[in-house]
């Protein structure tokens, strides 16, 4: 993902991925990235013309992480359903399930990386191209190819996965069975 840019540059990326991902998106700024690298902020603006392009390029690793995820979900559960003849034991859960789980786990792993990427408008002139339709396309096979219910299902996950990041759930939700529930509505 960072093969384009320099080693200062893939530097100063990492540096504002542990930023984001220790204290939150609100935590970047040029000179708290500046003082993480030991340099001064000045020093940056030789590698990126501005804040905006150091988030995007933490927002491409988001979204690629999330990716490959989600491939990773589409890929074990096709391995259960090549193996669902010769095993005995409870029904594996369905790819939409397998990928919501999915999705849950990589953004609760990263909670602050996960709101970078999602809160907001998306640069998309900044990703390179492809990253946001591979990020989507596993949900989108799940869903029959159907833009509209994939979109409907990732509103959900969306919103529960934000939900619970910011502790909106009461005490002692039965978070599981919430997601069970959304992902048989929606199941094609």
């Amino acid at each position: 993902m960072l093969a384009h840019l320099t080693p200062r540059a893939r530097e100063i990326v990492v540096a504002a991925r542990a930023l984001v991902e220790e204290s939150g998106p609100a935590a970047l700024t040029m000179r708290a990235l500046a003082d993480s690298l030991g340099i001064k902020a000045p020093s940056l603006y030789k590698h990126f013309p501005d804040k905006s392009a150091v988030e995007a390029e933490v927002i491409a690793i988001g979204l690629l992480e999330t990716a490959q995820a989600l491939e990773a979900a589409e890929e074990r559960h096709a391995h259960r359903r090549d193996t669902d003849a010769v095993v005995d034991g409870p029904e594996p859960p369905t790819l939409l399930a397998a990928l919501g789980a999915a999705y849950r786990a990589d953004a609760l792993a990263h909670p602050y990386v996960y709101m970078l990427v999602t809160e907001g408008p998306l640069p998309r002139h900044a990703l390179p191209e492809g990253l946001e339709y591979r990020a989507a396309a596993p949900l989108l096979r799940a869903c029959g190819h159907d833009m509209d219910r994939a979109r409907a299902v990732w509103a959900f996950a969306h919103g529960m996965v934000t939900l619970e990041i910011h502790g909106r759930f009461p005490p002692g939700a039965d978070l599981a069975a919430a997601w069970r529930t959304g992902v048989r509505a929606l199941e094609p």
